[in-house]
Formats: C-alpha cells, structure tokens, sequence
C-alpha cells in the first residue's frame, strides 16, 4: 500500500522545525494490561500538556462506544472510527496518538501509523500479538517491525499462575475476530494452552 493518502494529508499541519515521531507497541495477550498501560502513558502525555488524540475501532464495542475502558474498568474518552484511514482525518492538533485493539484494524493501520510518524507524532498503539490460535494477529507483528519501542505485557496463567502469553478462546466460535472478554477468553501459559485442532 502506498503510504500517500492524498486529501487526508492535509489533516496532519507540517512544521518548519520537522522534528521526528516514533511508534511504540503494547502487545500480549488478553487481560495483560495493555490497554491500562496505553491510557497510563497517555494520561502522562496530558499531564505534560501535549495535544493527544485517542482512537478505537467501531467492532470493539464491549464497555463503552466513547471510551477506552481496560478489564480493570480505567476509562479514558476516545473517538471510535471504522477504518484505521479515518484516524488521520480527525488527528488534528494532537502530538500524541492512541490506537487501542490495533488487531481488528486492517493492514492500513501500518501506513497510516508510519505516516503519522513520519510526521513529527508520537504513536502508541496497544493490540493482541497472537490470536486464539496462537497465531501472529495482523497487523501487530508489522507494527512491531515498525516501532522504535515495543512493550510486551503478560498476564497470569487462570490454570497454573505462570506468566501467560496467549488468549485461550473458551467458547466454541472458529472466527478469527470474536469480541468478548471472560466470557469468551482466558490467559493461559505455553504450557497449558490448547490450540484449538
């Protein structure tokens, strides 16, 4: 995909002391805190009085339409958009973005985040790694190829208390993008995670 979006790069001013943006990655598995480490650094981004924009896809309608909203109820105000082209249509002013769920986001997600970095703005972008197979969930594996900083979080194995690096599904759905949270999932360890046959 070119990395040109024609009208929509109006959105993002240019500034004559051009100075470089970055892409940091927050990815595991659920229930590993990713989305409370995405609105802890931006919260410290507003603290320090730096414009921030924060972007959610429209599948991820679990808690809230309007917020982020990690498992451990922290909610943070968001804008939820369809498409990951719209995020650079409503950056604005903003120095530092937010993209939670990267995973239901198309492949688009890459350029439009190395676009936005490219021009001078701070990324942080939070999304499963693997799926429920235990297979890389795209785009997250391009991102992390992409990023500057890369955070990997773990959460606690519900069988045996070991770090958990996988997202078990516990229902019986074969889609590959099935929202849900307790309900549908569980952190599970290498060890006692069962690939689905």
């Amino acid at each position: 995909m070119s990395d040109s979006f024609g009208p929509i790069e109006q959105a993002i001013p240019s500034h004559p002391h051009h100075r470089s943006g970055w892409i940091e990655v927050i990815c595991g598995p659920m229930f590993s805190g990713k989305t409370e480490e995405l609105i802890r650094r931006l919260r410290r981004a507003q603290i320090a009085r730096q414009p921030v924009a924060i972007f959610k896809p429209v599948l991820d309608n679990r808690f809230s339409t309007d917020h982020l909203v990690s498992h451990s109820d922290i909610t943070m105000r968001s804008k939820t958009v369809s498409t990951a082209a719209e995020i650079l249509d409503q950056v604005g002013d903003a120095q530092v973005l937010g993209i939670d769920e990267a995973q239901f986001f198309g492949s688009d997600l890459v350029a439009v985040c190395r676009y936005l970095a490219d021009h001078g703005k701070r990324v942080i972008i939070a999304g499963l790694d693997q799926d429920y197979r235990g297979v890389p969930f795209e785009p997250v594996p391009e991102l992390l190829a992409e990023a500057e900083y890369i955070t990997k979080t773990l959460a606690i194995c519900v069988k045996c208390g070991a770090p958990a690096n996988r997202s078990q599904r516990i229902s019986s759905s074969s889609e590959r993008v099935l929202v849900g949270a307790q309900d549908r999932y569980e952190a599970r360890c290498r060890a006692c995670f069962e690939a689905p046959e």
